[in-house]
């Protein structure tokens, strides 16, 4: 375990140099669920529409809904049902953790109501690798990515940590229960104090520190799932790599992957959430509130204000929103229409995120990085090593079988030119086993002289085991460092790798290409609807009639649509209100129960 503070989200400070003024958008896609068998029971319909192709969403009106119009959303990417994990990760997720790996901020949240897939998307089921999520999904291209690398060492550590009633509490500690304090510094941002972070050599040692950190995140049963995240949960990845530069010197990149799962907005009237599950669900409703409330004002130019700081998850998601990072929003949502306002609201809120501008940069060379604390700790204990190595072979004074009839010293083999200095430790004990016993056993000696010559080889003997072990303590934990940097290597298997990677780069790039027509043919669409009102002429009074009916019935279904989406957001809002009124009136009560505690307790 590393104790140090783990930045969150918000990069080390870097020179004006790397400071990319470069923008590119917030990347959203939407993925629904399948009915699930129990809606298929109850004979609700699917009022979601899906075409992959042009990343369009379109929700249909509802059976015996009149004032239900159709409507259509476009983002990045969209996956229906029919949609498989490898799919959704190598469609969208694969390009982020790629950019982690050459040193970018890179984040994931999974946005929806409850029961929508959030979980199955970021995690998936484990040990499965057909329906493992985005988390197992990274871990294995990490360190695939790593073992197929050169004359490159990585560090990689992870950290874990749960949003629970806006207390953050970390999920690795054995007191997963207390309450951690986010701070922020000027220097370095964002951070949470006395996050415990852990350094991992495999996918196995991740996927175990997860797997403890899971265990110890709040879940709960509601009407709408029986396995309800009632926290939203960050998994932190960071990778450090060191690698050599054109100028010939060592240069430290520093990614971290941010995968969030944010618990799911939830109506009380369909949850049934009653005592603590209505208040995690309070807290949770605020928190989604006040993330929306941050992307409505990232994206509206008038404001000047962004409210991060309303919640603990947005202060967290900070520099993921608006700031140094790679971000990608996945909207879950599910099909039915029991279902629909809540459908709806989840894809307006997606719809908002798609105009954030983020503006990621590499993290190069930050002054807290771990692996070259290593490097420079290693370096540390070899020298002293060596010294240690040096310092023993420059040949010790002892007395010899030999002399011990003159009483005189003389040098042994031990300091007997170069090959003497070159014995190791276990030969010159040896030889003072061997003269100790010969002493024993000399009787020429007198008594008292042989007492304090055997007494003095034992010394010497005692003074070699101490530096033995010394040496041998020195040499193990240089050996425990460095297994903890990560360097891969060429084996008879790395063409294979080879062909895998330029696979996913052609994969990448196939996936590019199809977004840039995509934009292409929207654009086209666009000037040639525009193109068709300058050139268009009437051959009658009729025809223009006709034109502009048609034209006015065009505004009149966006004028509803609007009108539609204001009463909706009002509701929305009506909702939030009668939340915190709840809630506000919860909080007297707590206050009148202490003030008349604290009462009885002054008079008696």
């Amino acid at each position: 375990m590393v104790g140090q503070p783990v930045l969150l989200l918000v990069p080390p400070p870097m020179s004006l140099s790397l400071q990319s003024k470069k923008e590119e958008s917030v990347k959203v896609v939407v993925r629904c669920r399948p009915l699930l068998p129990d809606e298929v029971a109850a004979n609700y319909t699917r009022v979601v529409s899906m075409d992959s192709t042009r990343g369009e969403v379109s929700m249909l009106a509802r059976e015996g809904r009149t004032a239900d119009t159709e409507r259509r959303f476009t983002f990045d990417a969209v996956y229906d049902w029919t949609s498989e994990q490898k799919q959704l990760y190598d469609g969208t997720f694969r390009p982020i953790v790629e950019a982690v790996l050459q040193g970018y901020n890179g984040t994931v949240f999974a946005y929806g109501q409850t029961g929508s897939g959030k979980t199955y998307t970021m995690t998936g089921e484990r040990g499965d690798p057909q329906n493992q999520g985005l988390i197992p999904n990274s871990f294995d291209h990490i360190f695939s990515n790593i073992s197929k690398t050169h004359d490159e060492q990585y560090l990689v550590r992870v950290s874990y940590l749960e949003i629970y009633k806006e207390e953050v509490r970390d999920l690795l500690s054995k007191d997963h229960k207390r309450r951690l304090k986010v701070r922020e510094n000027p220097d370095t941002g964002v951070y949470v104090e006395d996050l415990s972070s852990f350094v991992a050599k495999s996918v196995r040692e991740v996927e175990h520190v997860m797997s403890v950190g899971a265990e110890h995140r709040k879940v709960g049963p509601t009407n709408m799932n029986q396995h309800s995240s009632r926290s939203h949960a960050i998994f932190i990845l960071t990778v450090e790599c060191c690698s050599r530069g054109e100028d010939g010197e060592d240069h430290i990149h520093v990614g971290k992957l941010n995968l969030v799962d944010l618990a799911g907005s939830e109506r009380q009237s369909k949850t049934g959430a009653t005592g603590e599950r209505f208040d995690e669900s309070t807290k949770i409703n605020l928190s989604l509130s006040a993330l929306g409330n941050v992307i409505s004002a990232l994206v509206d130019s008038r404001q000047t204000h962004v409210p991060y700081r309303d919640s603990q998850l947005t202060r967290l998601l900070q520099d993921s929103l608006g700031g140094n990072a790679k971000t990608v929003m996945v909207a879950n949502i599910g099909p039915a229409d029991y279902n629909y306002e809540e459908t709806l609201i989840t894809l307006r809120y997606a719809n908002r995120a798609k105009s954030i501008k983020n503006r990621p940069r590499i993290n190069e060379d930050p002054k807290d990085a771990l692996l070259r604390e290593f490097q420079e700790e290693i370096l540390r204990l070899k020298s002293a090593l060596e010294r240690r190595r040096r310092k023993g072979g420059e040949g010790r004074r002892f007395r010899t079988t030999a002399d011990m009839g003159s009483g005189e010293e003389s040098e042994g083999e031990e300091g007997g030119g170069e090959e003497g200095r070159g014995q190791s430790l276990a030969v010159q004990q040896h030889q003072l086993e061997a003269e100790k016993e010969a002493l024993l056993h000399n009787t020429g000696l007198v008594q008292e002289e042989r007492q304090q010559l055997v007494a003095e080889v034992q010394q010497k003997v005692d003074r070699l085991k101490r530096e033995q072990k010394k040496r041998d303590e020195l040499a193990a934990k240089i050996k425990t460092m460095e297994s903890k940097l990560l360097v891969g290597g060429w084996s008879i298997i790395d063409h294979t790798h080879e062909q895998q990677r330029k696979l996913d780069l052609q994969q990448q790039e196939v996936a590019r290409q199809k977004m840039r027509e995509r934009e292409m043919v929207e654009r086209l669409e666009k000037r040639e609807e525009e193109q068709q009102e300058i050139r268009e002429t009437f051959s009658s009074l009729k025809d223009e009639v006709e034109s502009r009916t048609r034209k006015l019935n065009k505004l009149k279904l966006k004028l509803r649509e609007v009108k539609e989406e204001m009463a909706e957001r009002e509701e929305e809002n009506r909702r939030k209100r009668e939340q915190l009124a709840i809630r506000a009136e919860e909080l007297q009560k707590e206050l009148s129960l202490r003030y008349c505690t604290d009462e009885r307790g002054s008079t008696h």
